[in-house]
């Protein structure tokens, strides 16, 4: 066994030993299994594998929302030094069956609540199709069952260097892409978030984003798997309904977000609050007031969350800077993350003690990180990082890897950002997303749309470049101006004409000369979105 834990079957055989009476994986409404359970079903499934003809190196495919045995499955495919390949549960069936012949998947393991996707896939490589709730056969070959008595005592050499994991990215550019993780790839990320914020047996995970992103898989798997803690997930998808008394159930020390979250329940819940009064609206725009207001409304927040909330974790996408600050000033426990599939995913973090406005943190323990072509009057670069957490590339993609891979180990990110003299990283956008002025100067969408969504009625927006003028997409909350006007449709159009208007003066007194919007569309359905709830930029891209 390597002595320094660079695979995940190291990585599990430690915890098995040292934590085996620990809780480990479970629903919110009910007890978990134990690290010992856990290690014996997963024994069991690979024995499962075996029979149905699997060996290291094959690929075998999870579809399926967030539950114990997801974790027992992907624990025992990688333990056999086999490749787990994740399907995120929003792709269609054709995108689907593309990523089971692309990725030469021999069996996928299936939700129920996905069954119907994958029923009428038939590929060259798909020998198998199983039902992850309790491993019962979709399509099977006949006499093989998994048996639960039943294990597997061949032990299996998995290097560091092997693949672990494809995770096809949806991304916000179009085609997705798989991307190749080691097992060091994994682990090293793993323990390394472990040092930004030390984790403890005691601790509980609520885990709701896709375990087939690689922030959930490795910050809400990986890392409680290494420091013996538990995770529970929710039987249904996460509606504030369903998260809100699991939160109550579980009283969860730990939880992983993206930005959409927890920006809604401050628009949503608790900015009404203030605004509902005329005195409190008015108290809450001078400094002093609004910072104790803040305060208050931190209390009841994390409360809403359980009570016992210390890490309150916040990647995926740019987190809006009146949100944040009220994260700050309402002393709710939240840290923000920066990475990408390709870096296993945390390149740069904080923890809730750390945390400054604006910044994603210092690069993580393990990683060199550098800013590639600076411009020199803004500082501004593109992020490369280096270290053992880069992937391996893109699967059966050697151009596109060499594309964002430089010979010397170099990832170029394609994000821009500065650094401060703490080498704090300040995220400005996507090099992709720049739109560049008349004059030659550099527009970052991200920051006029932070402007924008912080309009009230404004959900979310878009801001893109059409015939050389700049456009925002706009999409308005209809059903909170539905509520105001009681749902007079005659009232609610031209108010949002009216709003439109009031918009842009907004936006161009707010923003310098050259990134005044032109246009503003209204976007009368939400936009499409990645699994981390960034819109897919590229579908609205084109220059109308």
């Amino acid at each position: 066994m390597q002595t320094n834990f660079l695979t995940i079957p190291d990585l599990l055989t430690n915890s098995f030993n040292k934590f085996s009476g620990n809780d480990f994986l479970g629903f919110s409404d009910e007890s978990p299994k134990t690290y010992a359970e856990v290690q014996s079903e997963m024994r069991s499934v690979i024995a499962f594998l075996e029979n149905l003809g699997v060996k290291p190196g094959d690929k075998v495919a999870i579809l399926s929302n967030n539950m114990p045995n997801w974790g027992i499955t992907y624990f025992a495919i990688v333990s056999m030094g086999a490749i787990a390949v994740p399907i995120l549960p929003d792709f269609s069936s054709e995108e689907i069956q593309n990523i089971l012949i692309h990725s030469e998947s021999k069996s996928i393991f299936c939700a129920e609540l996905f069954r119907t996707k994958i029923e009428d896939i038939e590929t060259p490589f798909l020998t198998s199709k199983i039902r992850i709730n309790d491993f019962t056969a979709i399509d099977i070959p006949e006499n093989i069952s998994f048996k639960l008595n039943l294990k597997s005592d061949n032990v299996y050499s998995v290097d560091p260097e092997d693949t672990a994991i494809i995770i096809y990215t949806s991304g916000t550019t179009g085609k997705s892409k798989g991307v190749m993780l080691s097992h060091k790839n994994l682990s090293s990320n793993g323990k390394s978030c472990g040092i930004l914020q030390p984790i403890v047996p005691e601790d509980r995970f609520l885990s709701f984003l896709p375990l087939s992103h690689a922030y959930e898989n490795t910050l809400g798997l990986i890392l409680p798997m290494i420091n013996g803690a538990s995770v529970y997930y929710l039987r249904k998808l996460p509606t504030p309904a369903i998260l809100i008394p699991a939160m109550q159930e579980v009283k969860p020390t730990i939880m992983l977000s993206v930005p959409l979250i927890i920006e809604k329940i401050y628009k949503n819940k608790i900015l009404p609050t203030f605004n509902a009064k005329k005195l409190t609206k008015f108290m809450y725009k001078i400094p002093p007031t609004r910072k104790l207001l803040n305060s208050l409304a931190g209390r009841k927040l994390l409360e809403t969350f359980g009570g016992k909330i210390r890490f309150f974790g916040i990647g995926g996408a740019k987190l809006d800077p009146v949100v944040e600050k009220f994260l700050i000033e309402a002393k709710f426990p939240y840290a923000i993350g920066y990475g990408l599939t390709e870096t296993s995913p945390l390149v740069a973090g904080v923890n809730p003690q750390t945390v400054r406005h604006g910044s994603t943190g210092p690069i993580i323990e393990g990683l060199e990180m550098k800013l590639n072509d600076i411009n020199p009057k803004t500082g501004e670069g593109e992020i490369w990082v280096k270290g053992p957490s880069i992937m391996k590339g893109y699967y059966k993609e050697p151009q596109l890897t060499a594309e964002v891979l430089t010979e010397d180990g170099w990832f170029k990110t394609g994000d821009l950002a500065t650094l401060d003299k703490d080498n704090f990283v300040y995220i400005k956008g996507r090099s992709k997303n720049v739109i560049v002025g008349s004059s030659g100067e550099n527009i970052y969408p991200e920051e006029i749309e932070s402007i924008i969504n912080n309009f009230h009625f404004v959900t979310e927006s878009l801001v893109v470049e059409q015939k050389g003028k700049l456009v925002a997409l706009v999409h308005f909350n209809s059903e909170e101006l539905e509520k105001k006007y009681h749902n007079l449709k005659g009232e609610i159009d031209g108010k949002i004409e009216e709003l439109s208007n009031d918009l842009k003066a907004y936006i161009n007194s707010k923003v310098n000369k050259f990134s005044n919007i032109k246009i503003i569309r209204v976007q009368k359905n939400p936009f499409e979105k990645t699994p981390t709830q960034k819109i897919k930029r590229y579908k609205y891209n084109s220059d109308k």
